[in-house]
């Protein structure tokens, strides 16, 4: 059989993604912070490109001003007055100018204080008890026992680690740990290395003076009552009234249950919206947030060094080449970038608009696919816009995934979105009466007299959604 080589002509097509499309998607679905990100990465690596500076007009003491005639410019002539200062002693200032000695002029030179050093930061939970500890002055046992606590502790303050394991990398007996643990349930903040909730309590109660009362009887022994408001079960156990429960219980929940909490270094995530859409007159107005994003243009530089006559090799002309191609197509994707979110948004607008009017009642059933066909493009460049992006309304700040809803059925009339069936929960929650609080069957049943059509399960769901207890935890004495 013998082998030879042979040439095919073959059509096809094939869908491949220059890398200019790869960064316009890509843009697409980032954040505004991330963006700003982006762009000064780009600033740094390609020369090419440049933020345009805003030239600020500042207050100049003498300056030269020309006045266009139909002849020539006439210049002004310009006068600088020169005012001598009173508090000046020239006469010091005379004689050691005329001394036949050179006269040094020393300036003390000192380092200029660190920017940390003017923030206050803020105290964690282990500096707060290795302090603690010694100021006891322990024993070189004691303070190895203790920092050995301290660095198993977690967040909330509870110890995550066995009394054995801390006396095997001590050094030292279980009984003598379990001794200086208790000497540490003495720390603030009250109820800190403790194993666990009940213990927890416990320390908290009894640092209040409330040793061998019902409140320490019902931490002890009927937490799992408290957890299912079983107050009967509690009262008929202890043999006392339910009056007595409620207050004790009143005094429980008075307790922190998570000791570390204030010490926390977590710190609030603030939304800055990414579009803001503003109510004027008897329309709204859409404006996207350009702040803090720099404005971008070509290096004029490396555009004329390619049209001038200076002479560059061919390794360097492409490397230019490649930087202006490659900061030409960022500032392009970034306008479209902006110019999808912008239409976007105004679909949105004109799909949500009783929405943006009258709250969230109003939200209506609406899908990418919606939008997709208002604006002409597909379901997945919608879905990369609404990622991550949120937007400002006269009703609040909403991501732009939270105006896509499925739809609930009506018993009469058209489907209403699942946000506004959560909304109508919420309220009717909230208007109940704390003492006979409705279960889940009877909010369906009001639902459906307000011509919501929605089962028994779907209100669980949507009110574990809205982190809602049920019905016999709500319920209040």
């Amino acid at each position: 059989m013998a082998l030879e080589l042979r040439q095919h002509l073959k059509l096809t097509q094939q869908l491949i993604m220059t890398p200019q499309l790869q960064m316009s998607i890509k843009l697409l679905q980032l954040s505004r912070l991330e963006l700003m990100d982006l762009i000064r990465q780009e600033l740094v690596e390609n020369p090419a490109l440049e933020e345009i500076q805003e030239v600020v007009a500042e207050d100049q003491t003498a300056e030269t001003s020309q006045v266009e005639t139909s002849d020539s410019p006439v210049t002004k002539e310009v006068t600088i007055e020169e005012k001598i200062h009173d508090d000046i002693d020239w006469s010091n200032y005379i004689d050691e100018y005329n001394s036949p000695d050179r006269v040094h002029f020393e300036t003390e030179k000192k380092d200029t204080p660190n920017f940390e050093t003017f923030i206050s930061s803020k105290e964690s939970l282990k500096e707060h008890l290795l302090w603690q500890l010694l100021m006891i002055s322990p024993t070189k046992e004691e303070e190895a026992i203790g920092s050995l606590i301290i660095g198993n502790l977690n967040k909330d303050g509870y110890l995550d680690v066995s009394i054995e394991e801390i006396a095997s990398m001590s050094g030292s007996t279980p009984e003598k740990v379990e001794q200086f643990l208790s000497v540490m349930h003495t720390f603030d903040p009250s109820g800190v290395c403790s194993r666990n909730l009940r213990e927890c309590l416990l320390i908290q109660a009894i640092r209040l003076g409330l040793q061998n009362t019902i409140v320490t009887d019902i931490i002890s022994d009927h937490l799992n009552h408290l957890e299912n408001k079983n107050y009967k079960a509690i009262a008929k156990a202890l043999k006392t009234t339910i009056e007595d429960i409620v207050s004790a219980v009143d005094i429980i929940k008075g307790l922190e249950p998570k000791p570390g909490r204030q010490f926390s270094d977590e710190e609030p995530i603030y939304i800055n919206p990414d579009i803001f859409v503003y109510k004027f007159e008897d329309d709204f107005v859409i404006v996207l947030n350009d702040e803090g994003i720099p404005r971008l243009r070509v290096n004029s530089l490396y555009k004329n060094s390619l049209t001038g006559r200076t002479n560059i090799s061919d390794s360097a002309k492409d490397y230019i080449q490649d930087k202006l191609r490659s900061a030409a197509w960022l500032i392009r994707s970034i306008h479209q970038r902006q110019k999808t979110v912008y239409k976007v948004m105004e679909s949105i607008l004109r799909f949500q608009r009783e929405f943006f009017e009258k709250g969230i009642s109003y939200l209506k059933p609406m899908v990418l696919r919606d939008v997709a066909k208002d604006i002409n493009m597909h379901e997945s460049t919608i879905s990369r816009v609404t990622t991550n992006k949120y937007a400002y309304t006269p009703q609040g700040i909403f991501e732009l995934k939270y105006f896509f809803n499925s739809s609930i059925n009506r018993i009469h009339g058209e489907a209403i979105a699942s946000a506004s069936v959560q909304q109508s929960i919420k309220q009717i929650i909230n208007g109940e009466n704390p003492k006979k609080p409705f279960s889940d069957k009877k909010i369906s049943q009001l639902l459906k007299e307000a011509n919501i059509d929605i089962a028994r399960r779907t209100v669980a769901k949507y009110r574990e959604m809205l982190k809602v207890l049920p019905s016999s935890k709500r319920k209040q004495i």
